[in-house]
């Protein structure tokens, strides 16, 4: 895992992180500053859809309720993907959370909070257990953060809790394992992430490896990084530093 962290130094920031979780362990096998708090931008979701899922666990919400009046963003790819969900007048709550999460739709994340009783609620239900993640009606908003070892934490409850009651997690999962960028030198099948970013930060959550075969969890974040549509030096280093935690899963299966 060294040469993980090795190529996540060398991003052009003082605030890099990253935590690698071992399903086959079951156990923390590599982290770097993993107390780092980042905006999580479009990532977020997932952890909205884990809220969500808590809530349908104890029978508050159901997965076929129907949402009346929802919205899509006509600026994300929900078309793309679900051209069979556009027009429609209602949609069902697990619909619009994978939605969400699969089309990084914030205008459907919006119709599902405020459905099920607002952001404040989400909050109060995520800061139960996680007391370092904020969500807001504005993934570009700074105050919607999260201390990634925390973020890593949510997605081993979400895979740990697929594996128990799939039926139930459904939902997050549909839309976790649909990633629209993909990285050369990993099969597709292979990276079921989720990423988010803004001009000077970067977070990406997701699994990595065989989904049945004990894969890595992960989560790495940066802020304060030069500007990324105009330096991609940054992105170049984590998506070596990805192509190598790959190459690790790949000897040690």
């Amino acid at each position: 895992m060294q040469s993980v962290v090795t190529s996540v130094k060398t991003v052009e920031s003082d605030q890099v992180g990253i935590i690698i979780y071992s399903t086959k362990k079951q156990e923390v096998v590599c982290s770097l500053n993993p107390n780092l708090i980042v905006p999580l931008a479009s990532a977020a979701k997932v952890v909205i859809g884990y809220c969500v899922t808590k809530w349908v666990e104890r029978g508050l919400f159901h997965w076929n309720d129907l949402i009346e009046d929802f919205q899509l963003d006509k600026e994300e790819n929900s078309a793309v993907l679900f051209p069979h969900f556009q027009g429609r007048r209602f949609l069902s709550l697990g619909n619009l959370v994978e939605v969400m999460i699969a089309s990084h739709d914030s205008k459907a994340a919006d119709s599902l909070v405020q459905f099920c009783g607002g952001w404040q609620k989400v909050n109060t239900e995520i800061n139960r257990e996680y007391k370092h993640i904020n969500l807001t009606l504005n993934p570009r908003d700074v105050e919607n953060r999260g201390r990634i070892s925390e973020v890593l934490f949510v997605l081993k409850a979400i895979f740990e809790g697929y594996h128990r009651h799939p039926q139930l997690w459904l939902p997050v999962m549909n839309g976790l394992v649909r990633p629209q960028d993909h990285i050369d030198g990993i099969p597709n099948h292979m990276l079921n992430h989720m990423s988010g970013g803004l001009e000077n930060l970067v977070v990406d959550i997701g699994i990595l490896g065989e989904f049945n075969q004990y894969p890595l969890l992960y989560v790495l974040g940066a802020n304060d990084i030069p500007n990324r549509y105009t330096n991609t030096f940054s992105d170049e280093r984590i998506v070596e530093a990805m192509r190598l935690l790959y190459n690790e899963y790949i000897r040690r299966e």
